[in-house]
């Protein structure tokens, strides 16, 4: 019998689709994210469509991993105590609602957890830190948003360095001390949530990656996006390469269990 493959649960986003008028709602999962957890991580990514924050113990004994992906939508800022400083911008509380539940469940049980943009976000409020709301307009940082005019590939190449903490694992997947990445956030980091550890700045001081500190697992976030045509870049193939081979070890150790 063929081992079953490793799973990945990837949370989707809430969104209205259609025209004015004639909307529906809609679950939304970015292919890009999809494709790298399946050719970058060599792992099945999957939804629990509507599942709620209570089916969350027993839905995370059926997975390896979990991937908090990228978003048009922001964080609600009630999360961390703020009115909403921007009211056009697109909120999405169902997807709040769970993953913000998920990640604590995560962290808990040992389950490997990867964070790209609005999940490197949800981990920093999930954790009990907090968001600048909208980094462009904080003196001292730069605007990290990405040019609109821009086409895709324009959009998501690289914007700016990041510097990696000495000897964290982010050198050693970069194969040095800096490496450029793209950036496409609004919102960012401002207080880092204890029980991270921040392990990449931005040229402006931003924080721009962490991991859960004293975890035994694979716990990282970035705030990048290394889902963009990852297969060309070393670096970021190294991240999901990493996150792949923890889940592999996660399903070794579950299987085992179950088979008990």
């Amino acid at each position: 019998m063929n081992k079953p493959p490793c799973t990945v649960w990837l949370p989707a986003d809430h969104r209205l689709l259609g025209d004015d008028g004639q909307q529906m709602p809609f679950l939304v999962l970015g292919e890009k994210y999809a494709r790298a957890v399946k050719s970058g991580a060599n792992a099945q990514p999957v939804l629990f469509p509507l599942a709620d924050p209570d089916q969350i113990p027993e839905l995370l004994g059926l997975v390896d991993g979990v991937m908090l992906t990228g978003s048009s939508s922001n964080v609600h800022p009630s999360h961390f105590d703020e009115d909403i400083a921007d009211t056009t911008l697109p909120l999405d509380p169902g997807r709040d609602a769970l993953t913000l539940a998920l990640i604590k469940a995560c962290v808990k049980q040992r389950v490997p957890l990867l964070g790209v943009c609005r999940g490197f976000q949800e981990i920093n409020v999930a954790m009990g830190g907090s968001l600048h709301q909208q980094v462009h307009t904080v003196a001292g940082l730069m605007d990290h948003r990405e040019p609109e005019a821009e086409s895709p590939d324009g959009q998501y190449g690289p914007s700016h360095l990041v510097k990696f903490e000495k000897g964290s694992v982010f050198e050693r997947w970069a194969g040095g001390s800096e490496a450029a990445v793209n950036s496409l956030h609004g919102q960012g980091v401002a207080r880092l949530a204890q029980g991270l550890q921040a392990l990449a700045y931005a040229p402006d001081g931003l924080v721009e990656a962490f991991g859960v500190a004293d975890t035994a697992t694979f716990a990282y976030a970035v705030q990048w996006h290394p889902e963009w045509r990852f297969e060309e870049n070393p670096f970021y193939a190294a991240i999901f390469k990493a996150f792949g081979n923890a889940c592999r070890e996660r399903q070794t150790i579950r299987l085992a269990q179950f088979c008990e």
